[in-house]
């Protein structure tokens, strides 16, 4: 009796300490969780993140093999044919990495806010046997897209040396004497390409054809000097562009400007080696060509074997209009102001009076040095350039000069404008005629089925 009467308050006693502790342990976990849901940024409700992360497709989780040798270019169709269903979709090209992609063709429409980003290397195939007969002009090939940016850390390498070197007959058994681009939009609007390098390409490095709100910055575009026909960004087609604060140098145009464009912006470009940034050629084969609305400013060119340059074919019709080159310096630049109306890609072409129309052309502050002439206003015998100004030029001769005695005058044939500022060599004072009405009707005469915006 006195026994069971001693141990009733133990088990009482017991069960109050565990109730006790059990309390606090309860109280303390609670904060533990607490704590640790708030660190993932959960909305009020506690159920959903406050913003959500845009959904991410590795063409690695696609089967991609990395090594640069297997083809990938199924891994990288299907990582888009996924991400363009997503509003904001991402497909990444993953750093330290090489992946090998045949010619592809990454098409829309997709979801807004798509997005490519390259921080590995993609490799073209190298060997020209290995390109299908059926995909010579382009790489890659974004067709109707919109609202889309490529960008990222890494490289696209066009792997363009075997192309270079072929010789012409033995390149026209294999590829038809085409040779691809390396990046082609077509048909495509508020497009971005930010960030990535492009080398190598067989031919040019990055074209927007029939596309409108382009934007191009911070990009880097390099291919040997000695590679043939490798622009560096190609236009046709194309309105409302902007290219800014890259650097490029290739074997051709820096930038080449064709027909069909209109609200251009180039600025802040580096460029060097190369041709320089090119309206042209324009009108080749009797064709119409319509340009207005260019704008290059804030340049630096530096061993260029042009600066700013306009050319046609003769023969050809239509309008270049409204074209302004400002601030531009050059340094070992074979002819830095340069207007050819008789273009030709061949040893003789035939003399033919139609051309295309130049008027309101800009040539301002172009300062540096010169290998061979300052300046060459070559203009059609039939149909003159009229309302060209040159303001503000100084070019001096490079001291890698080779121009000869009497190359350092320029020439300006059959060009009407006016010249202020100071002018350096001062024979440019004297190198515009004065305009009239009626060479001002002899340019317009040309402007045939030209109705780009003013």
């Amino acid at each position: 009796m006195k026994r069971s009467s001693f141990v009733l308050p133990l088990l009482v006693l017991w069960l109050l300490i565990f109730l006790i502790f059990s309390t606090k342990a309860r109280k303390y976990h609670g904060k533990k969780f607490e704590m640790h849901i708030s660190d993932q940024n959960i909305s009020p409700g506690g159920a959903f993140p406050v913003t959500e992360s845009p959904p991410v497709f590795s063409i690695l989780s696609f089967g991609a093999i990395a090594d640069g040798i297997s083809d990938d270019s199924m891994s990288l169709l299907a990582a888009w044919e996924s991400a363009c269903s997503f509003n904001g979709g991402v497909v990444i090209i993953p750093s330290d990495f090489m992946f090998m992609i045949k010619p592809v063709t990454l098409q829309g429409p997709c979801m807004p806010n798509l997005v490519l980003q390259i921080d590995g290397t993609i490799l073209a195939p190298p060997e020209i046997i290995s390109w299908p007969k059926n995909s010579l002009y382009q790489w890659l090939n974004f067709k109707w897209v919109q609202n889309f940016t490529v960008q990222g850390t890494g490289t696209a390498d066009g792997q363009g040396s075997n192309w270079w070197s072929c010789p012409r007959k033995k390149r026209a058994r294999q590829s038809r004497l085409m040779k691809p681009t390396a990046l082609r939009f077509y048909a495509s609007y508020n497009v971005t390409v930010r960030d990535i390098s492009i080398i190598n390409s067989p031919l040019c490095h990055l074209k927007f054809d029939n596309s409108k709100g382009v934007k191009v910055e911070n990009v880097a575009i390099y291919a040997p000097e000695y590679s043939p026909n490798t622009d560096g960004i190609h236009l046709q087609n194309s309105q409302d562009v902007e290219i800014m604060h890259s650097d490029i140098g290739t074997g051709d145009d820096c930038v080449s400007i064709q027909t069909g464009c209109s609200n251009i912006h180039v600025h802040h470009i580096n460029c060097g080696p190369g041709h320089g940034i090119s309206l042209g050629g324009l009108g080749k084969d009797k064709s119409v060509a319509c340009v207005s609305n260019i704008l290059v400013d804030n340049i630096i060119m530096q061993n260029t074997m042009y600066g700013a340059r306009i050319k046609t074919w003769q023969g050809g019709l239509g309008l270049v209009t409204n074209v302004t080159f400002s601030n531009i310096q050059v340094s070992d630049v074979k002819v830095p102001i340069i207007i050819d109306q008789y273009y030709c890609d061949k040893r003789v072409c035939a003399n033919q009076t139609e051309a295309v129309a130049i008027s309101g052309i800009k040539f301002d502050q172009i300062i540096g040095t010169y290998t061979s002439q300052p300046i060459k206003l070559a203009c059609s015998n039939s149909i003159p350039c009229v309302d060209v100004d040159l303001v503000s030029i100084e070019l001096k001769r490079s001291s890698h000069y080779r121009g000869g005695a009497h190359r350092d005058q320029g020439v300006c044939w059959n060009s009407y404008g006016r010249t202020s500022g100071p002018l350096v060599p001062e024979s440019m004072d004297y190198c515009l005629r004065s305009g009239s009405e009626y060479v001002k009707g002899l340019a317009r005469s040309q402007d045939v089925g030209c109705s780009l915006g003013s």
